[in-house]
């Protein structure tokens, strides 16, 4: 997962304000749109996965709460939210557990819009999409819609090390703090305040052994994405979600995305999120996995 953090650590920092529907692309320079593309390697429209009784999800492979592999079967909540779209399109749901790659750009030509050099094909939607409107605005090839979460930077802490207080990041200039190497987090702290927590970072391989590592006492604390903390905490662990003093941006949308020849197919995944959202149903498919949901604003 590193590729993916080292894009949401450079780009979703720097994240625009909101800006208007006619004029945020005005500026961008998109990329180019595939040409002459064999259908074979687009994935297929609407019709054609009603028609063959199946949809093909690309989801992110040893990456929980969202999805992993688990004796043999795909779990977690965007396992779960693709379940939901495929009930709604009528048809069965299948999931490629996908390695991430170097940037958001590398995931989305593999499994989006032309499929990879070697091995594997394009799939029909790929779950947990960070959104960006500038993003969005140069990736021509691909629709981004179907935002059904809003994700946060949280910390999670020992109770015994700190039993009156929850920690904040000025508290890591003396206590350690264990964090996804190459993570946006891994970059906040880096850089706040001028490097003075530089000593007390403890870096990890992936949250999962971030949270391990917490729960074994090598570390008073842990931060990073909320889902993540709150599916890795254990007996002991506490989470919250304090101020991040000169943090661009703390929190950010994830969606789906699709690819761009095929509108009708993002508008029907869309409108399936959409009813998830209004009856609950994305809402407690986070409450089963013991997860905080935060509803992105309804269209």
């Amino acid at each position: 997962m590193i590729g993916r953090r080292v894009f949401l650590g450079l780009l979703l920092i720097g994240l625009s304000g909101p800006a208007l529907a006619e004029t945020r692309c005005s500026d961008v320079v998109p990329q180019a749109r595939p040409q002459n593309t064999s259908r074979d390697i687009v994935g297929a429209d609407l019709d054609q996965i009603q028609e063959r009784g199946w949809i093909e999800f690309a989801v992110y492979e040893d990456f929980p709460p969202w999805s992993w592999e688990q004796n043999g079967k795909p779990r977690g909540v965007d396992i779960e939210i693709g379940r939901l779209i495929a009930e709604s399109l009528g048809v069965e749901a299948r999931f490629n557990l996908v390695a991430a790659g170097e940037n958001l750009d590398a995931d989305l030509r593999n499994w989006v819009w032309k499929g990879p050099v070697v091995g594997g094909r394009v799939a029909n939607v790929m779950l947990h999409v960070p959104y960006d409107s500038t993003y969005a605005c140069r990736v021509e090839q691909v629709v981004f819609t179907g935002q059904y979460h809003v994700e946060k930077v949280a910390i999670a802490y020992r109770t015994d090390a700190y039993p009156e207080e929850k920690p904040v990041p000025a508290y890591f200039r003396f206590d350690t703090v264990a964090v996804e190497n190459d993570s946006i987090s891994d970059f906040y702290l880096t850089s706040f305040p001028g490097g003075q927590l530089g000593g007390n970072i403890h870096r990890y391989p992936d949250m999962a052994a971030a949270m391990a590592g917490l729960a074994a006492g090598e570390t008073k604390a842990a931060m990073g994405p909320l889902a993540q903390l709150e599916f890795g905490a254990t007996e002991g662990v506490g989470v919250h979600t304090p101020p991040l003093p000169g943090f661009g941006i703390g929190n950010w949308t994830v969606g789906v995305a699709v690819h761009f020849a095929y509108r009708p197919l993002a508008y029907a995944v869309d409108d399936a999120i959409l009813s998830g959202l209004q009856d609950g149903r994305i809402a407690r498919i986070f409450q089963a996995h013991g997860l905080t949901f935060s509803a992105p604003q309804l269209r």
